[in-house]
């Protein structure tokens, strides 16, 4: 799955400008993270078409990037998380972002970006999800 990474400098309606420019366009954003720092923002999307939004916001000025993410399904207990991050670790596989996309009342779906994704994918393979329809 891909999510797509915009970062742009911090700034007061910055959100309202994306969510207006894609629900103009029609672009339902299924999940969006948002995190600043030090005058900077990065903005994580998932949608349903990643090449028409990417191109939709690269043609409105925005610094929009594509990242491979892994989504995988989790039971909503505790101590769930530090297994799969075991399992990672052990397999010398770093986390470089990571965040629930949905949960209901027995599961928990987690976006994870890692570092060699075709490695996690097989030590995580009874954890992936590989269609999502949240």
């Amino acid at each position: 799955m891909k999510v797509l990474r915009i970062i742009e400098k911090d700034r007061v309606g910055l959100i309202m400008d994306i969510s207006y420019i894609l629900g103009k366009s029609k672009i339902n954003i299924e999940n969006i993270s948002v995190i600043t720092s030090n005058g900077k923002v990065i903005i994580l999307l998932q949608v349903k078409d990643e090449e028409k939004v990417k191109e939709i916001l690269k043609r409105n000025g925005f610094n929009v990037l594509e990242d491979d993410v892994l989504i995988i399904k989790l039971e909503d207990k505790p101590g769930q998380l530090a297994e799969v991050s075991q399992i990672l670790s052990q397999n010398n596989i770093s986390i470089e972002n990571l965040y629930i996309v949905s949960k209901n009342k027995k599961d928990v779906y987690v976006s994870v970006k890692v570092d060699d994704p075709k490695k996690a994918k097989k030590v995580l393979k009874e954890y992936l999800i590989e269609n999502p329809d949240f």
